[in-house]
């Protein structure tokens, strides 16, 4: 079973993502900023982060950078989930190394099917 860390600082968000990739057969970890998803991601292996931008302690920015730069985590795939629909925040996500940037609200749909097809299938 495949590992998600959901990281949003709003519960209901965390909550309704967890929903929607416990359809899919995701094992769901949450952490409520960047500081807690750092830490849960160094004591265990994850295999997918859906990131926030805007959150305390840390933001997603400053998140993706800390994965980049951690040998263990670099290579995990970071999917950037926000309400920022503008471009340069899109090309910011995508300089500190996201994978995909989409904007909430997210289409469910879309959202199951970029998880299973970043796994090949869950």
């Amino acid at each position: 079973m495949k590992k998600v860390m959901v990281v949003d600082d709003a519960s209901t968000v965390r909550m309704y993502h967890k929903a929607l990739l416990d359809e899919i057969g995701a094992f769901v970890i949450e952490a409520a900023n960047g500081v807690e998803a750092l830490e849960r991601a160094l004591e265990q292996k994850v295999d997918l982060f859906l990131v926030d931008i805007n959150m305390p302690k840390m933001d997603g920015f400053t998140l993706v950078k800390e994965l980049r730069s951690r040998e263990d985590l670099t290579d995990i795939p970071v999917i950037m989930i926000s309400t920022e629909a503008q471009e340069d925040d899109q090309v910011k996500a995508i300089d500190v190394g996201v994978n995909l940037y989409l904007v909430k609200p997210v289409n469910p749909e879309e959202l199951q099917q970029t998880v299973t097809l970043m796994f090949g299938g869950l």
